[in-house]
């Protein structure tokens, strides 16, 4: 008997400092433990660089539950989990089986946050078919990755990647001298910028001025301080034509806050960007708009150009689906995005789209972190029309993004100056300034799309398409890098 006991406890022992000891640790267990790990912001970083490397921007698809777990963890505790077969990204009308599913997500998270059903769903659209859930729990992640109907999953809230470079991106202010060779004075005393004959937009004024068609503006707002994007949008040979400003974007640290921040820019950017779509042909001297009859709806769906945190992720999926429900917005300009996709505002551009919207997004503008993504998103996708821009010798501008996903090209800068772009109304009255990048590429060519539709008022999104496409310098072929090239306005409103 006693050998019996002396054995039991030899072996307690045994185990027991095999339990203390970690040398005597398996590899397998060793691997597990550290797949049950928080990881770092620098570490979920250098996950998003390697698949950006590779050519993949849509790079929470190949991410584990930890490397999903842990960027919501690191961002505010929130995922958006996208629901419904492939490509069901939005329904007015939600099925049993949709239904189901919601129920099936808020189950999971429910159970393992140790929270009610109700509260499981933090946030959920009507329309497209994503919901936002608080998680903590990496068994949470785990267990909502094996779910069926589960599109995507994604850290919404994750913005640090490369967060130090991103504070106030593409945001100016300040008013700026112009160089009298960037315009000439047209009647009845406006600015002609000096691109606009290049694209032969003063003699496609001739057959239009995109009188009756809406253009929607998705940006950081307009400029309370500039009256000619305000009280005297409808200035000098202006006329008939409306202005209208909404706000989607949340000012706040906090992603649970619900406080909208109005429609006043307080960047520039978004002021700069309907100036060059829809500035009044005006007699005080100040820049003209490429369609300058034509009505402008301007929401403020981010605080800057860069979609890198949830409140402009949701801000800007929000106005694609207001836009989308206007039945006089035509087009929508977007000189914003992301160096890789987000799933709410992928839903929301397909909705808009599938409501006949004319989307044109901006291609990219380099930053010190984002020159080695081509085409960024959303004008990646094949919903959206991709635009950058070119210098005066046809060569990519300074800071242009091109790829294969590019549609169209504008020129916007000065071979021999890159500070020389296209001079647009400035952030208060009387002010100028210039702007550039495939921003301003974008907002033209919105603007030249409005003259064709108004030229032509009973056509598709499709077939004015077609005629952009017909009007650019490369068609009928398509440029690997810089698609069907700089479109002639004239060409395309004929």
């Amino acid at each position: 008997m006693k050998k019996i006991i002396l054995f039991t406890l030899g072996m307690l022992l045994i185990i027991s400092c095999s339990k203390e000891d970690p040398t005597n640790m398996t590899e397998q267990t060793l691997e597990s433990l550290d797949t049950q790990r928080l990881l770092s912001t620098k570490e979920i970083n250098s996950f998003i660089d390697a698949e950006l490397k590779k050519g993949n921007q849509d790079i929470w698809r190949n991410a584990s539950a930890q490397v999903l777990w842990s960027a919501a963890v690191q961002g505010n505790e929130v995922l958006s989990v996208g629901f419904g077969n492939k490509g069901e990204s939005f329904s007015k009308n939600r099925s049993p089986r949709l239904l189901e599913i919601i129920e099936n997500i808020s189950n999971v998270v429910a159970s393992n946050e140790k929270t009610t059903k109700s509260e499981a769903i933090r946030a959920a659209d009507q329309i497209l078919n994503v919901i936002d859930v608080n998680v903590t729990n990496l068994k949470t992640v785990e267990e909502l990755l094996k779910l069926p109907g589960i599109r995507y999953i994604e850290p919404i809230g994750y913005a640090e990647y490369n967060k130090s470079l991103q504070k106030s991106a593409g945001c100016s202010q300040e008013g700026q001298n112009i160089n009298g060779n960037d315009y000439r004075m047209i009647s009845p005393n406006t600015q002609l910028p000096w691109n606009y004959d290049i694209h032969k937009i003063p003699q496609a004024w001739n057959y239009s001025t995109g009188s009756g068609i809406t253009v929607g503006l998705i940006d950081t707002g307009l400029s309370a301080n500039q009256n000619l994007l305000g009280s005297g949008f409808n200035d000098g040979v202006s006329s008939g034509r409306s202005v209208q400003r909404f706000g989607t974007y949340i000012d706040s640290i906090w992603w649970w806050s619900n406080n909208l921040d109005g429609p006043n820019d307080r960047c520039g950017h978004g002021t700069q960007m309907a100036s060059a779509i829809a500035s009044p042909r005006n007699d005080n001297g100040m820049p003209v708009g490429v369609a300058y009859n034509s009505n402008l709806v301007a929401y403020r769906g981010t605080s800057d150009v860069l979609l890198d945190d949830y409140h402009e992720r949701k801000g800007v999926s929000n106005a694609l689906r207001a836009m989308g429900d206007r039945s006089d917005v035509k087009i929508i300009s977007m000189s914003i995005g992301w160096v890789f996709s987000i799933g709410n505002i992928k839903d929301a551009v397909r909705y808009a789209h599938s409501r006949g919207k004319l989307i044109i997004a901006a291609g990219g503008t380099s930053t010190s972190f984002t020159n080695f993504v081509g085409v960024i998103f959303p004008a990646n996708m094949n919903e959206t029309v991709a635009v950058t821009g070119l210098r005066d010798d046809g060569l990519r501008c300074s800071n242009c993004h091109d790829g294969s996903k590019i549609d169209f090209t504008l020129i916007m800068q000065r071979a021999g100056n890159s500070d020389r772009n296209v001079p647009v109304l400035g952030f208060n009255n009387g002010t100028r300034s210039y702007v550039g990048g495939s921003s301003v590429a974008t907002a033209m060519t919105a603007g030249i799309a409005a003259l064709v539709w108004a030229r032509n008022p009973n056509m598709s999104r499709e077939q004015v398409l077609d005629k952009l496409k017909r009007a650019g310098a490369n068609y009928p072929n398509r440029n690997s890098k810089f698609g069907y090239g700089n479109i002639d306005a004239l060409k395309a409103v004929q």
